[in-house]
């Protein structure tokens, strides 16, 4: 039952490990956690693969949707209350584009869209505004109210506070998923003082700044963020987990384009493959299929695909080594060379995998991906950028870092006839 100002008779609540409870008032919330587009997110991890590393991390994208939906109800609702710079529609908008801001993922997220060269952001937009159930849900609020969510969601929308609450340097969306993806990998690096976070913020005309007083809790964010993606994002094992799951997409995709008879045909595949696929295929896919596949494809004849779902789902991985793409060139040629020559396809077996983040940055205006900085308010009025007032930040500000690392089948390597010499030199190549 719901009331006629759109609120729910009886508010709803969801029990959360991360925020204990997520509290839903409104009508077209609960409505859309109801679709079957949103739905779909329990059947999509929110850390793909990391799972292979750290065995808690079993979560979904639903979790963390609910998640940043609660942290930006509480900014709204609490830390706005008394300076209310949004109206009510503008204040449903930013709870349903915080609930629905990760709708469009796929299966293992950024590996496939690696892959198949998808945005999600642009599938998110497209389910918001397409024949969905979303969409339904939301032209109840108003005829033109789905296409303000999507420009939400696409940074476009024409108020720059409503944006930064769900897309900026500290979101609700980071905020969630650095405290979530701690939780669930059982790592401390993610904590930080969200409460406190909370506090200080303060709502302005085109962003929300914070007041210095609680500089030092955003300082921990920042460095909470860049701990998390370098002990648990880009953990070498996970990176190996998503080389292999990449390399199986990519030889399936392969194989199709040559006409190679499945056992198993790839009919949830066919409009990806074909480089057609409508928005109804993509919402048919999620891990759950994806497993399917890989678990009936470790039966095929294609000794590359059925060796690289085998590896995947037994979790036998890669193995790597540090890898320097600007000294090592030569080494990476020979090593092609010699597993060429050795019967092991270098395409799907020898693979320089690199990560790179740049955990925070200053505004540099007209660049591909703008970044706004964070602003600190000041005790006479004043709006200072962060890492002018931190010396922790701006130790950290603009320097992006990378690692770059090679991976290799050791057990295949070791299972080389000794006879020859390329099995000695791919070892002494790789020192192992």
């Amino acid at each position: 039952m719901t009331n006629s100002n759109g609120k729910l008779s009886e508010e709803k609540v969801f029990k959360d490990p991360v925020h204990r409870y997520i509290h839903v008032q409104d009508e077209v919330i609960w409505d859309l956690v109801a679709t079957s587009e949103f739905q779909r997110l329990r059947r999509i991890r929110q850390l793909g693969t990391t799972y292979f590393t750290f065995h808690g991390a079993e979560h979904s994208r639903f979790n963390h949707s609910l998640g940043v939906y609660e942290i930006v109800r509480r900014i709204i609702d609490d830390v706005f209350q008394e300076k209310p710079f949004l109206n009510q529609e503008e204040r449903l908008l930013c709870l349903c584009a915080a609930l629905l801001h990760d709708l469009g993922h796929g299966p293992f997220s950024h590996s496939f869209e690696k892959v198949f060269h998808y945005d999600h952001e642009e599938f998110t937009q497209a389910i918001i505004v397409g024949d969905t159930e979303v969409n339904q849900v939301l032209k109840k609020v108003g005829h033109d109210f789905p296409k303000k969510v999507a420009e939400v969601i696409a940074k476009t929308y024409k108020n720059k506070l409503v944006v930064s609450l769900i897309s900026s340097q500290i979101d609700a969306d980071r905020m969630d998923y650095l405290l979530r993806d701690a939780y669930y990998t059982g790592v401390s690096y993610g904590n930080f003082d969200m409460e406190r976070i909370l506090r200080v913020m303060r709502p302005q005309e085109d962003q929300v700044v914070f007041k210095s007083s609680g500089m030092h809790a955003v300082e921990d964010y920042i460095m909470s963020r860049y701990q998390m993606y370098w002990q648990v994002y880009f953990h070498p094992v996970t990176r190996s987990s998503e080389v292999i799951l990449t390399k199986i997409l990519h030889r399936a995709k392969q194989l199709y384009s040559k006409n190679y008879t499945f056992k198993t045909q790839p009919v949830h595949f066919d409009s990806i493959f074909k480089e057609k696929i409508t928005l109804q295929d993509y919402l048919r896919l999620d891990e759950n299929v994806i497993s399917f596949y890989f678990q009936a494809w470790q039966q095929e004849d294609d000794e590359i695909l059925s060796d690289l779902c085998t590896r995947f789902l037994n979790r036998n991985l890669f193995k790597y080594i540090e890898f320097n793409p600007s000294e090592q060139m030569m080494k990476l040629m020979e090593l092609t060379t010699l597993f060429t020559e050795a019967g092991i396809d270098p395409k799907y077996y020898l693979v320089v995998d690199s990560s790179s983040d740049l955990p925070y940055d200053f505004y540099r205006p007209g660049e591909e991906e703008e970044r706004l900085p964070i602003h600190l308010l000041m005790p006479n009025g004043e709006i200072r950028e962060l890492s002018r007032q931190s010396e922790i930040v701006d130790a950290i500000s603009g320097k992006r870092r990378t690692d770059h690392k090679l991976y290799f089948p050791q057990d295949i390597i070791e299972s080389l006839p000794e006879e020859g010499s390329v099995k000695q030199k791919i070892k002494e190549i790789l020192a192992i």
